[in-house]
Order: structure tokens, then sequence, then C-alpha cells
């Protein structure tokens, strides 16, 4: 079995056998891995901090054929103290979660990486909501499933106006090449995902949102992660539960 080492951060685990666990790294090297923590869920464990969830790890791994196995595991503290923000820490998880189902294991994902070392931290310093939507949109350009807000995907036209939406067809419709199957896509909505699509983390700026501005936005993601990966994020019931 090969040895390698990498710096990773934890996005998920889930207990596996008696005292096992199956954990989720994302490295910046290697992207996503999963690998299985033999005996973790042991209190004498020398890997018993491995399931803590937006840890940052210098992790040891063996490859395996079936799963990745973890040998050794070096903790580096933590994205973001969530542990007086359960908001901040449930839209985290909402990101965590569209990562981990998103991506194929083994695919080099540089630039996720460094997107999720930043939008991660963003959680506890803004307004954990609009992060999340933000980080969404971002992460989704590196996917393959990217949607288009500035041209119409049909005919090319430039949008300036009202227009209309489509998953399917990956984008904005203008209203010559729209039909009853679109969504209606108002101006302030599509020119605030163009906002949040490019919003720069290192240098975060407050803005003023519309609520029915962030309810369509919002409407328009969680409708897409439904549509690419046919089923609901758990995440989602987790945010719910929070925000009643």
């Amino acid at each position: 079995m090969a040895l390698y080492t990498t710096k990773a951060i934890i996005l998920g685990a889930v207990n596996w056998g008696e005292a096992d666990r199956i954990v989720t790294f994302f490295s910046r090297e290697r992207g996503k891995i999963k690998a299985a923590a033999y005996g973790c869920r042991r209190p004498r464990s020398r890997l018993a901090t491995i399931s803590q969830i937006f840890s940052i790890v210098d992790v040891q791994l063996s490859s395996g054929q079936r799963l990745d196995i973890v040998r050794n595991c070096e903790h580096n503290g933590f994205l973001a103290d969530f542990s007086l923000d359960y908001t901040a820490f449930a839209y985290a998880s909402f990101i965590a979660e569209f990562v981990t189902e998103v991506f194929e294991e083994g695919q080099v994902q540089t630039e996720v990486y460094d997107k999720l070392i930043q939008i991660i931290p963003a959680m506890v310093k803004r307004n954990p909501r609009i992060v999340a939507l933000a980080g969404f949109l971002q992460l989704l350009e590196y996917t393959g499933y990217q949607l288009h807000y500035d041209k119409c995907v049909v005919c090319g036209t430039d949008i300036q106006d009202d227009a209309f939406f489509s998953y399917e067809q990956g984008g904005v419709i203008c209203n010559e090449c729209h039909n009853d199957k679109h969504i209606i896509l108002a101006e302030n909505v599509r020119r605030l995902i163009l906002h949040l699509k490019v919003l720069q983390w290192d240098k975060l700026q407050s803005f003023n949102i519309q609520g029915k501005d962030l309810l369509a936005a919002e409407a328009i993601m969680l409708n897409y992660i439904e549509f690419i990966l046919d089923k609901r994020l758990k995440s989602l019931d987790f945010i719910n539960q929070i925000i009643k």
C-alpha cells in the first residue's frame, strides 16, 4: 500500500462499524478523499479528533482498493470557531455537503480548496446566509454545471432587464427565446447573483440586499442543486431547525 501525506480540511465523518469512521477530507493537491479511520471512536485512540468537521489537518494515508486508510493525523486548528454560532455552522455544513456530493474523489481541485478556506471562515464574519449563497455560486463554477446569467443561453443576446431562467438549458433566457416552461428572473435578482459570483472574500464589504431578491436567488440555488444531484441536501433540514 502506497503511503502519502497531505494537508486537508475535514468536511465530514460518519460512524462505521463498532469503533471506526469514514472521514471525508478535501485536499489542495488531491481533491476529495474518503478514508477509513479505524478505531478512532475509542477514547484513547490517537485518531480520536479526526471527526471534528472543519479541522485543518496534516493526514497520512495509505491507498486501499476500496477506501484509503488513515494512518496518522495531526490537528492544526479549525477554519472557524463555530462554538457560539450554530447558524453559521449550519450554513457552513451546507457548503461542506454540497462539495462532498458534487465533486468526485481523486480530482485535483486546487481552486475549490482555496475557495473553501475563504468561504468557511467568512461564515462567522458576515451574514452566513449570504455567504452560503455566494459560496455556492462561486464553487459551482468548478463543477461543470455552471449557470450563465449575462447572455441568453439560446441566442447570445446581452441581458439588460427582466428575463427568464432555465435549469435544463443552464441559465438566463431573453424575452424573445423564452417559453412557458421557463421561470421569471427579475433584473435585481440577476444582478445580485452576478455580484455574489465575484465577491472577494479578502475584501468583504457591506451592501444592501432586498429580502425578496435574496429569497429568489436562494430558490434558484436550491432548485438547481436538486436538479443536478437528484436529491435534497440533508443539511437544509439542519438549517431549517436552527433558523425557526
